[in-house]
């Protein structure tokens, strides 16, 4: 997934240095295998805790959409996995 999805309109309310994380974390996540995915999460909440990166139930839902958006289905799969450990 390229970065486009960053430009998309009803993202401006968002700040961009979380567009940004959330960039880098995309790019990080997309090689790693099931297995992987847990720890990758775990160190994603700290590094966010840490950064004081949080985000609003409203702004995540609108990063959600849009970036399903712009996903393939492979990326679409993936990111139903990880909503799911979000319930």
């Amino acid at each position: 997934m390229t970065n486009e999805w960053m430009n998309d309109p009803s993202l401006q309310e968002i700040a961009p240095y979380k567009l940004q994380f959330l960039q880098a974390l995309i790019f990080e996540s997309a090689s790693l295998s099931r297995e992987q995915m847990m720890p990758f999460l775990m160190a994603v909440m700290k590094r966010g805790k840490e950064k004081n990166i949080n985000f609003t139930d409203q702004e995540f839902q609108s990063i959600v959409n849009v970036l399903k958006k712009h996903a393939s289905p492979e990326e679409l799969a993936k990111m139903e996995k990880l909503m799911s450990f979000r319930k």
